[in-house]
């Protein structure tokens, strides 16, 4: 059987989280190995084709930047609802004088990805996932962290309207191009696929970070007892069959510039959700737009994550949508990261998930 890995959360210490100057050709390779990284079994000398670089010098940035920290991985994006996990969106009210502590049992469970501090009374923000096999369920797992945290409210926000999911930084280009629209796709669909123990043992064998050589896929091709073609087949069916987004890099925001995110949100009448949620959706700078329910305390339908090299260049993306939307200051409001306690990319289909509820049930 394959062997499992499993994600670790890295905590980021000042200087880790510093900008790290980069050359055109830096910002170019990125956006490159953002977009889609070729199902090949030689991808690097594709992406260096499309760069005009020699592969050599496409190889040693690349390991330049994995080494520097500026690139976090370049990995397979799998669909966490295709797969058949249960996952959304919490905000929880905890003690503000010391978030830590809940921030510390909900970075336990392995199902956690995201978990920021935010600028709101809801100020610890989470995504969870649990999976199909879960005992305790998704309700119970977040039973379980109230109690735990000691919070004095949570609120669930699961996607009812996926909009656009596709964390991908643009590099090369300023301001203006990130608060411009361009064209939006269709809402994803959400419901779980079909999957069988081959494609279960394909993610065990290539989640995580690919390594930055010449034919990357040989590694997991060989631990499946696949040729390599053949396990890129099976990728490009599992595109077809919504299981795999794509192959990218993932990078680090604020070593890649990015040092600020705002999550816009908005005040959109149910009537006009699908249409304005649309719209929001194609502005470049905008990575993640949703549809999640309402509570009286919290009457915002839509949520846009937008990205920026500063507040002001997230103000700007997040401004331009007001114009477009028709959208006033009481429509929307801003909730910006102050601390990131964890950030990782899920790991499916691994043990970590029973340990953890069998410590906590």
């Amino acid at each position: 059987m394959a062997s499992v890995k499993v994600p670790q959360s890295k905590a980021r210490s000042r200087k880790d989280g510093a900008a790290i100057p980069l050359d055109e050709t830096d910002k170019r390779l990125m956006n490159l190995l953002q977009s889609r990284f070729p199902l090949d079994p030689e991808p690097f000398a594709l992406v260096a084709a499309e760069a005009d670089l020699d592969l050599d010098d496409v190889l040693a940035r690349t390991r330049r930047l994995l080494d520097e920290r500026i690139i976090r991985e370049i990995t397979p994006i799998f669909d966490t609802r295709a797969l058949g996990y249960d996952s959304m969106l919490v905000a929880a009210k905890v003690d503000g004088e010391n978030p830590q502590r809940a921030a510390q049992a909900v970075n336990a469970h392995p199902g956690v990805s995201h978990n920021y501090l935010r600028t709101h009374e809801f100020n610890l923000w989470f995504t969870i996932a649990t999976p199909p096999d879960s005992e305790l369920g998704l309700a119970g797992t977040l039973e379980a962290l109230m109690r735990e945290t000691g919070a004095e409210s949570m609120r669930e926000l699961p996607t009812l309207t996926l909009f656009k999911i596709n964390m991908n930084l643009e590099m090369e280009k300023g301001t203006d191009a990130l608060a411009a629209a361009v064209e939006a796709s269709p809402p994803r669909e959400l419901e779980a696929q079909p999957y069988d123990e081959r494609d279960i043992a394909v993610i065990r064998a290539l989640q995580g970070p690919m390594d930055p050589v010449e034919r990357p896929y040989d590694k997991a091709a060989s631990e499946l007892g696949m040729s390599t073609e053949d396990l890129l087949g099976h990728l490009g069916g599992m595109i077809e069959r919504k299981l795999l987004r794509r192959v990218a890099a993932i990078l680090y925001h604020r070593r890649a510039g990015f040092s600020a995110n705002g999550m816009g949100v908005w005040k959109v009448p149910e009537a006009e959700v699908m249409e304005v949620g649309g719209r929001m959706a194609s502005f470049r700078g905008i990575s993640h737009c949703y549809q999640r329910p309402t509570y009286e305390d919290w009457p915002y339908s839509v949520f846009t994550m937008a990205h920026g090299r500063s507040k002001e260049e997230c103000d700007a993306i997040l401004d331009s949508i007001a114009a477009e939307c028709g959208m006033g200051p009481d429509d929307r409001a801003t909730l910006y990261s102050s601390t990131e306690y964890k950030k990782i990319r899920l790991h499916y289909f691994t043990d970590d998930y029973r340990r953890w509820e069998e410590e906590h049930s």
